[in-house]
């Protein structure tokens, strides 16, 4: 449980940018440095962290302490990603409430960090992307056709496609790929 503690400390003290800049620091501690998961499982859990109500980095923690160690392990893992933000909320907030101090360096710290965050989005999508297109790597005979239907319906989406339409193009898909693949 400790170990746990630990990796999603770690996570929460480099958490910046919110739920989808976190998911490449879970990828890295959680599938491959400490192999807790495996890619697939990952991508399990960024779909279920989507998809329940909540942050999704907190989600993705509660996910994976569940799968890890169950109840508790849940609890010490949401608790390991929280707690560096409670603490750093607590300093600042005395300092800045109590003190009446202005950090002026910190906001130009918090500005390059935002810099980094894009990438770090990016690097989240390509890699989703790549696993649940490609799950056994770059081939085109490993293709999953639903998943690039389904990005092809992202895509659409961007073009701004009635998202009625999308949601049954969607299930369409789904459907033909039950009965079909």
């Amino acid at each position: 449980m400790l170990k746990l503690f630990l990796i999603f400390f770690k996570i929460g003290c480099l958490a910046f940018g919110g739920g989808y800049a976190v998911i490449p620091l879970i990828s890295k501690y959680v599938v491959e440095t400490s192999q807790i998961l495996t890619p697939r499982e990952f991508m399990d859990l960024v779909s279920i962290s989507q998809m329940t109500p909540g942050p999704i980095a907190i989600n993705a923690a509660t996910f994976v302490g569940q799968i890890s160690g169950g109840l508790i392990g849940s609890i010490v893992t949401t608790i390991g990603l929280v707690l560096p933000q409670f603490i750093l909320m607590m300093v600042l907030g005395h300092l800045l409430f109590t003190k009446g101090k202005k950090f002026n360096t910190l906001d130009y710290a918090l500005e390059g960090v935002k810099a980094g965050i894009l990438p770090l989005i990016l690097l989240t999508s390509i890699d989703l992307f790549n696993t649940s297109i490609f799950p056994e790597g770059f081939a085109l005979t490993d293709m999953r056709i639903p998943a690039l239907i389904g990005f092809v319906v992202g895509l659409l989406y961007i073009k701004k496609v009635d998202l009625f339409k999308l949601i049954a193009i969607g299930a369409i898909v789904g459907i033909g790929a039950n009965y079909f693949l």
